[in-house]
């Protein structure tokens, strides 16, 4: 069955399933973009501090990989079907959640989306890293470190999400405004995952031999590019977005220069908090910034840093 006619049929069923019985009244469904990462389980501890603070039922839940965009969409019909009192949605696709947004919107289930966006006004608010910015700070960085100029490429987990598109374009656009002797030779997508990454790294590396950085935009994609350079025996500068064991060490070690971190914790936070500032009749502004912190062998264990890293 083709995306569109999956999506129309999940947005009809939704709609009927709107009239099932409800949950109880403090019942609040977060759905994530994976749990493949370690980041989706800072993000559920956040959430899970937070519903316990504000006296609230929440359940988190998410696909096995930030490929399964039809996994999701299910997901958040089956979410939908049990007529919550509002909804925590990080879409994998900024598009395809769109037709069961408007359901929840009909049926007056506020949303609040969190790290990714959609291309909508549906959601009450969104609690975000401001990834523009942030990826910004990664070009930055990069284009100090290689001397200013050079090759440089850059693996993404997917150019569907916010997060993908923002980390990507953030990157892109500070290198060309900024550092115009920086080439950035390739832009490639590994879905979020290791092993894809991995792969895509050594191609990377064996078509441009006089490569010099590599910048990682998710925890997957990052840890793909630093296997890819050990395996391949590649020196180069290697930056990096969100945390983890590995990343982390890769940083104390050398191998990795630096990275941005988020703030999961506090983006699962924001979640609920606005949930159930929404439930109360509260306005909520559009956009929730939830910030962030470049990090790397010289702040790792400055307290502000180290209270937003994870493992």
């Amino acid at each position: 069955m083709k995306k569109t006619l999956l999506i129309g049929a999940l947005a009809l069923g939704a709609s009927a399933a709107l009239t099932a019985p409800s949950y109880a009244e403090d019942y609040f469904p977060i759905i994530s973009k994976g749990f493949q990462h370690q980041f989706w389980q800072a993000v559920k501890a956040g959430a899970q501090e937070a519903a316990k603070a504000d006296g609230v039922k929440i359940t988190f839940e998410g696909p096995e990989t930030e490929a399964m965009v039809d996994k999701q969409i299910d997901m958040l019909a089956a979410a939908l079907a049990k007529k919550p009192q509002g909804l925590g949605f990080a879409a994998l696709d900024s598009k395809a959640a769109i037709p069961l947004l408007k359901k929840a919107q009909e049926a007056k289930i506020p949303v609040i989306a969190f790290d990714s966006g959609v291309d909508s006004d549906i959601p009450l608010a969104t609690c975000t890293t401001d990834n523009l910015k942030a990826a910004g700070v990664a070009a930055d960085h990069m284009a100090d470190l290689i001397g200013g100029e050079g090759e440089v490429a850059v693996v993404v987990h997917d150019q569907t999400s916010k997060t993908g598109q923002d980390r990507r374009d953030g990157f892109v656009n500070q290198m060309k405004a900024k550092h115009p002797k920086v080439t950035i030779v390739d832009i490639q997508y590994g879905g979020g995952d290791q092993l894809k990454s991995t792969e895509i790294t050594k191609a990377i590396l064996q078509a441009h031999p006089g490569i010099k950085g590599m910048f990682g935009a998710n925890e997957g994609s990052i840890i793909g590019v630093l296997n890819g350079a050990k395996e391949m025996k590649k020196k180069i500068v290697i930056i990096g977005y969100d945390s983890g064991k590995q990343q982390k060490g890769a940083i104390a070690d050398g191998s990795e220069a630096g990275a941005i971190t988020q703030n999961p914790v506090g983006i699962g936070k924001c979640v609920v908090d606005s949930l159930a500032k929404a439930l109360k009749g509260e306005t909520l502004p559009k956009v929730i910034d939830t910030g962030f912190y470049w990090y790397d062998k010289a702040n790792l264990t400055d307290p502000k840093v180290a209270a937003v890293l994870y493992d």
